[in-house]
C-alpha cells in the first residue's frame, strides 16, 4: 500500500497519516521535512525531488504533503489518494491552533527549524498560507485530479473533518487484505 495524503496546511495530513502508518506499520514520509533545510531554506528543486524520489521507493509508505513538483513522483507511485478538502473554517482552527501551540512549545519541527512568533506575519507562515491559498489551492487540486493523469490512483476526498475516521478505517481494512 502506498497512500498520499494531501490538503491545505492545517487539514490534518501529518495527523492522518501517522495513524494510518501505526496501524499498518507503514513508513511515513513528511514532504516537509523533504523541503524545509536548517534555517527555514527551502532545498533546491533538484535536490528536493531527488530526496522524494528515494523517500518513495519501494511498496509500503504514507505520503503527506502538497508539493506539486513532485506530484509525479508521489501520486505516481500511489494505490491511494486521500484529499483533505475541508471547508476554510475548520482549516483555519486548526492551523491557527496548531502555529500557537508550536511557537509556545518551541516544538522542534523539520531539520531543527521551530515555529517562531515574528514568522507570522510572513506571507508564507501557514497561518496566512492556507488562507490565502485555500481556494486556489482547491481549484489546482481538482484540475490535476480531472486531468486523468493517474488512473490507477484510488482517490478519496473527505469534505469534513467528521469523515476522517470511516476514511481511515477503510484504508486500515485495504491494507490488511
Amino acid at each position: 500500500m502506498r497512500v498520499v495524503i494531501i490538503g491545505i496546511s492545517g487539514a490534518g495530513k501529518s495527523t492522518m497519516a501517522r495513524q494510518l502508518c501505526a496501524a499498518l506499520g507503514l513508513r511515513h514520509i513528511e514532504l516537509d521535512a523533504l523541503f524545509w533545510e536548517p534555517g527555514w531554506r527551502q532545498a533546491a528543486p533538484a535536490d528536493f525531488r531527488a530526496r522524494v524520489a528515494a523517500a518513495t521507493q519501494g511498496d509500503h509508505w504514507v505520503v503527506d504533503g502538497n508539493y506539486s513538483a513532485t506530484r509525479g513522483l508521489s501520486w505516481g507511485r500511489a494505490t491511494h489518494l486521500v484529499w483533505l478538502d475541508y471547508e476554510r473554517g475548520p482549516v483555519m482552527r486548526r492551523v491557527i491552533r496548531r502555529s500557537i501551540l508550536r511557537a509556545v512549545t518551541r516544538q522542534p519541527l523539520w531539520n531543527g527549524n521551530r515555529e517562531r512568533w515574528q514568522n507570522f506575519f510572513h506571507a508564507s507562515h501557514p497561518i496566512r498560507w492556507a488562507w490565502s491559498q485555500w481556494r486556489g489551492r482547491r481549484v489546482a487540486l481538482e484540475a490535476a485530479l480531472a486531468a486523468g493523469e493517474f488512473p490507477g490512483l484510488q482517490v478519496t476526498r473527505l469534505r469534513h473533518p467528521r469523515e476522517a475516521a470511516a476514511a481511515l478505517a477503510a484504508l486500515i481494512r485495504d491494507g490488511r487484505s
